[in-house]
């Protein structure tokens, strides 16, 4: 989008958003009113209409219009959107009751650990389209649940600190793309968070770059028909009554076999984001913390068709234990709700292991496929150092290629990592070119790491 086309969408946003606001009040003002039995009160504050948003051209309309929001969602996005865009309209929410010398539980809110302003739960939604009204309030609940195209569509979502406490006591959360459209009428990607633990990962490299057998490029061709013709599988075929949506693979072999860079390339083929779950920030010994930040990223990933990409798998989807204490049995939990979690998705799961035995036999059982990626044999190795060498000046006359894919077995990973060293060395001892000594020396650094000797 160009700058002049950013510029229009902030202000026709803006221009939306303000009439929005000065609905919205009107719609908080009745209830607050209605609740404290003021005379004239409307106690159905359904009957003030909201802006006509037909023909407006905003990004904010183009959300409302695309999901066809009624009255209760539109009031659900503007609040979850006021803390952002104007606090001040919430103030009216922190009249205090003079009984309990509180707040009142009834208009909900949760308290930030910088923000002065007042923070909406779903309880303020219940209170303000609902009242004191049961029935309404059931109705407003149906809004937070997984089916709704809040929660699908990965919009905005209930966040609940704890789960015994009432569903609807969780934080309003905006998720940042939904936020980020309103507003500047752009669409972001996600933020590398503890919320959020996964990282976009792209490359500068393509397919002619990776170098693979034939058997392991065929199981990658396999991935991709289905991620290009799945809608034809289970829509058109109608195979979706038998077959459950998604693919999920696991890539094993020794490190620096191109397991991390396959799945990136997939995704850069097929236009799809690439995510790869940080599981450091991931596992928690706090009971219940693991499904949690695992969940905000499935929850994102539902309705976007990212691959999601767990490199060090067996760390996360390890083989379960006997129950002997309840350490054994909240891990093993962890490692059945991720079952579930993986098998439901409806994208791309890819899980990367240096050991397939690692691997639960329950999640192996449900991949559709296992692709083992081998340590290069010697045309592949060939391949590999002639990809990074061939045709730069930097590399001097004696370096002999076959001597070196022939003599040493190492992965691309390894490969790169010697020709780093060689770079390092050559510059160390003030020259412009590579030689093959830096070469083997490098090699050997590598194969020292392994444990091995030339």
């Amino acid at each position: 989008m160009s700058s002049g086309a950013n510029m229009n969408q902030n202000q026709l946003n803006a221009t939306t958003l303000e009439q929005e606001i000065n609905w919205f009040k009107q719609v908080l003002e009745a209830r607050i009113d209605s609740y404290f039995k003021q005379e004239d009160a409307n106690d159905d504050v359904s009957e003030i209409t909201p802006p006509d948003l037909n023909n407006n051209a905003s990004e904010y309309a183009g959300l409302v219009q695309h999901y066809a929001m009624g009255f209760d969602e539109r009031i659900v996005l503007i609040l979850a959107l006021l803390p952002h865009i104007r606090p001040q309209v919430l103030d009216l929410l922190f009249v205090r009751n003079q009984n309990l010398d509180r707040g009142f539980a009834e208009f909900g809110g949760w308290h930030g650990k910088s923000h002065g302003g007042f923070l909406p739960t779903g309880e303020t939604a219940a209170f303000i389209l609902a009242g004191q009204n049961l029935a309404r309030r059931f109705e407003v609940t149906r809004l937070f649940e997984s089916d709704h195209y809040f929660s699908t569509a990965a919009l905005l979502r209930i966040e609940r600190q704890h789960n015994e406490e009432p569903f609807l006591s969780g934080a309003l959360r905006l998720v940042n793309d939904t936020l980020s459209r309103c507003t500047s009428g752009r669409s972001t990607k996600p933020d590398y968070s503890i919320s959020f633990p996964a990282k976009l990962i792209t490359t500068k490299l393509s397919w002619p770059d990776l170098v693979l057998a034939p058997q392991v490029l065929s199981e990658i061709d396999i991935i991709k028909t289905w991620m290009k013709h799945s809608h034809t599988i289970m829509s058109d075929w109608g195979l979706e009554k038998s077959v459950k949506p998604g693919y999920r693979s696991l890539f094993y072999g020794p490190p620096g076999t191109g397991k991390t860079l396959t799945a990136t390339l997939i995704g850069a083929e097929l236009g799809v984001d690439v995510y790869r779950i940080d599981l450091s920030m991931v596992i928690s010994k706090y009971i219940g913390e693991t499904e949690k930040n695992l969940a905000n990223v499935f929850d994102q990933a539902q309705s976007r068709n990212w691959i999601l990409f767990f490199d060090e798998a067996d760390a996360l989807f390890g083989k379960r234990t006997q129950t002997t204490s309840s350490n054994d049995r909240h891990a093993n939990q962890e490692i059945s709700y991720l079952l579930q979690r993986v098998e439901d998705y409806p994208g791309t799961v890819i899980l990367a292991s240096n050991l397939k035995a690692n691997i639960d036999d329950a999640f192996s059982r449900r991949f559709q496929s296992q692709v083992y990626f081998p340590l290069p044999d010697i045309p592949l190795r060939k391949r590999l150092w002639q990809n990074i060498l061939t045709g730069r000046n930097i590399v001097a006359d004696n370096v002999d290629l076959e001597q070196l894919a022939s003599h040493y077995e190492l992965s691309g990973g390894a490969i790169t990592n010697v020709v780093r060293y060689g770079a390092i060395a050559a510059l160390q001892t003030n020259r412009n070119n590579i030689n093959h000594d830096d070469l083997v020396k490098g090699v050997t650094r590598e194969l020292r790491k392994e444990g091995k000797t030339i």
